[in-house]
């Protein structure tokens, strides 16, 4: 799918719930990622609930996009568009900002805890996140030569660990 097909299947989904719908603009966030922004008359529709609503929009637009992915490519023949939306990863959603205040957070946490395991030279656990937050921390700190980052656990206990690894 390509950009303007995802702005109408996200302005549809969003008209059936009746909430009006003020403004949708869509950015790309680096290779990988597109962010979609959304400015809506009544927030408290998504947001509320520590943004479960926003979290279902979410879903729902990741698995109409993957259900409408040719089933029959390649691998090798799925552009980097085609494959982070497959893997349903690559498009966030934002109502009114919600999502960017709660991604800055994330970061802001991960380079606090990352100075940390810097500090003591040693492994940081974060507290458990949900596999969007982690994957926020292990993107962020994926540039640093001095840490690794892994998930352990299962289920809702998953979180980060910040390894200390050292200058190599």
């Amino acid at each position: 799918m390509d950009k303007e097909q995802i702005q109408n299947l996200i302005k549809k989904l969003i008209e059936k719930t009746t909430v009006k719908l003020n403004e949708i603009s869509i950015t790309e966030d680096g290779p990988k990622n597109m962010w979609v922004s959304v400015t809506v008359g009544e927030p408290h529709f998504f947001v509320s609930s520590d943004g479960e609503g926003l979290h279902a929009l979410n879903h729902l637009v990741h698995r109409i996009i993957e259900s409408k992915m040719p089933k029959n490519k390649k691998k090798e023949d799925i552009s980097l568009s085609d494959a982070s939306a497959q893997s349903g990863l690559g498009i966030i959603i934002d109502i009114n900002g919600f999502q960017k205040k709660r991604v800055e957070n994330i970061r802001a946490i991960a380079h606090m805890m990352s100075e940390r395991a810097r500090y003591f030279k040693s492994n940081i656990e974060i507290d458990p996140m949900s596999a969007f937050e982690r994957r926020i921390v292990h993107e962020f700190l994926s540039n640093a030569t001095d840490l690794k980052t892994e998930s352990t656990g299962m289920g809702h206990t998953r979180r980060v660990v910040i390894k200390y690894i050292g200058n190599l």
